[in-house]
């Protein structure tokens, strides 16, 4: 696995998952690359790929790509009954790095595999007392407003989870600039894995979509059925973690490429170089992302030339 470089007086190993499927593959090593090209002094840092299964079924040349990028590709079970629910491979492998990271890291970046990293993330190194970095969800979407009383499903999941009445606070959406109660994006975080966050998100999770009250709301709107992982991870960070534990990341981390257009916000780019991350929905499947992504010539020629077979 090779040792964990120490980095601004913190270890840090990037984490991310991938499937055997030619999109999630592609999205992996696009992820890889950027750390290994941009990320700066954390360019060397390990990192996990977790796979699910035995890992035998990723494409030869994915495989050997990622290996020789240096990232541990790393088996691991998914319960079959939770896989039919979307992201819960994501809960599932974020929960089984932080386990593995004990005694090995200080900190785990989790990443979904559709980002890809521009800058060094200098502010995943967490200031010291804080045990989660994360950003808002990028809009409203399930979200509860934070001036309207809470509604049933929310209402719902702050049972479930035993979230505090004193713990919600005012959070800013990334897109869309409204103000909700707290609704953490969870494609993109840091964490400390001594406090245990992403394995009480899994088992909270196991029992809480099952959960026969939920299932009105999975009928009444397929959203809910999707972001129950988002919804649970933000109950399970209300219900153990104080407000002081917090650090919101700047809006330069986790940007939505694929919003652009609708992004409404005080910190809207204008090209794809100001940003430290990005996350994207496959921009490659349009025949002409080359001409639409805001970016200049020598980074869409970067991602040009790692998309190529």
């Amino acid at each position: 696995m090779g040792s964990i470089k120490a980095v601004g007086g913190d270890r840090l190993v990037f984490c991310s998952i991938v499937h055997p499927s030619r999109n999630s593959e592609k999205n992996a090593l696009l992820l890889s690359e950027s750390i290994r090209a941009f990320a700066g002094s954390l360019s060397e840092n390990p990192v996990w790929c977790y796979v699910p299964g035995n890992g035998e079924k990723l494409s030869t040349d994915a495989r050997d790509r990622l290996l020789a990028l240096g990232v541990t590709l790393i088996p691991f079970e998914m319960d079959p009954e939770m896989a039919r629910f979307p992201f819960t491979g994501e809960a599932q492998a974020a929960a089984a790095a932080e386990a593995m990271a004990l005694g090995k890291t200080d900190l785990v970046a989790w990443m979904n595999a559709n980002t890809i990293v521009l800058q060094e993330p200098k502010g995943l190194l967490l200031q010291e007392g804080k045990s989660l970095g994360y950003r808002p969800v990028h809009h409203t979407n399930i979200g509860s407003r934070y001036d309207g009383p809470l509604d049933p499903f929310w209402a719902l999941v702050y049972s479930l989870c035993d979230v505090p009445d004193d713990s919600v606070f005012p959070m800013v959406t990334h897109v869309d600039g409204e103000t909700i109660r707290p609704y953490f994006n969870a494609g993109y975080h840091v964490t400390r894995p001594k406090r245990g966050l992403l394995r009480a998100w899994r088992d909270a999770y196991l029992e809480a979509y099952r959960e026969p009250l939920l299932q009105a709301f999975y009928r009444q709107d397929p959203r809910y059925r999707v972001f129950i992982h988002q919804a649970v991870l933000t109950g399970v960070i209300l219900s153990h973690l104080s407000a002081d534990e917090l650090q919101e990341l700047p809006p330069e981390h986790n940007y939505p490429l694929h919003l652009h257009s609708e992004d409404v916000s005080e910190h809207r780019p204008t090209s794809m170089e100001e940003l430290v991350s990005i996350r994207h929905e496959g921009f490659y499947g349009d025949a002409d992302w080359y001409e639409k992504m805001p970016a200049r010539e020598p980074l869409r020629e970067w991602i040009t030339g790692r998309l190529l077979p």
